[in-house]
């Protein structure tokens, strides 16, 4: 079972990095590439859970986000065409005395299926690379959503 571990440092406080995680709304996939409008449904949202069904390329995994403790986020797969048992992943969050944020992100990827134990063998191997530069547009989309000039409506 290929498990990934992912680390970086933000611009973003852990609140402006959770807002962008939890934006299920249009346009998701300018934060996270793997997430493409057309697979997109949130089944319930609450103040600091959401159900949600999100994919792209014929993958998609149905996950319960879970921001209840602001710097421990978990997204744990709930049902998918190709993901299962202990897959998931897990945001940690840690607010730096300079302001900046480290993320540390852990990626568990179990095969439900013979498609899915291909895919993990990918995924454990040639796949931390394509992870790695997937979180990296990820965490710079953020850092750029929060960066834009507030413009407040003008009556």
């Amino acid at each position: 079972m290929p498990t990934m571990h992912l680390h970086t440092t933000t611009t973003s406080t852990p609140e402006q990095f959770i807002d962008g995680l939890t934006d299920f709304g249009p346009g998701r996939s300018q934060l996270f590439g793997n997430s493409t409008d057309d697979y997109l449904v949130v089944h319930a949202r609450g103040p600091h859970d959401a159900d949600v069904t999100e994919g792209s390329a014929g993958i998609w995994e149905r996950l319960h986000y879970d921001w209840s403790d602001p710097s421990h986020v978990v997204l744990t797969t709930t049902d998918s065409n190709i993901w299962g048992g202990r897959s998931g992943h897990t945001y940690d969050l840690n607010r730096q005395p300079d302001g900046t944020t480290a993320v540390n992100v852990t990626v568990v990827r179990e095969g439900k299926n013979l498609r899915g134990r291909l895919l993990g063998l990918v995924v454990g191997t040639i796949g931390k690379r394509v992870l790695t530069k997937a979180f990296a547009n990820t965490v710079k989309a953020i850092e750029a959503r929060n960066a834009e000039p507030h413009n407040p409506d003008v009556s």
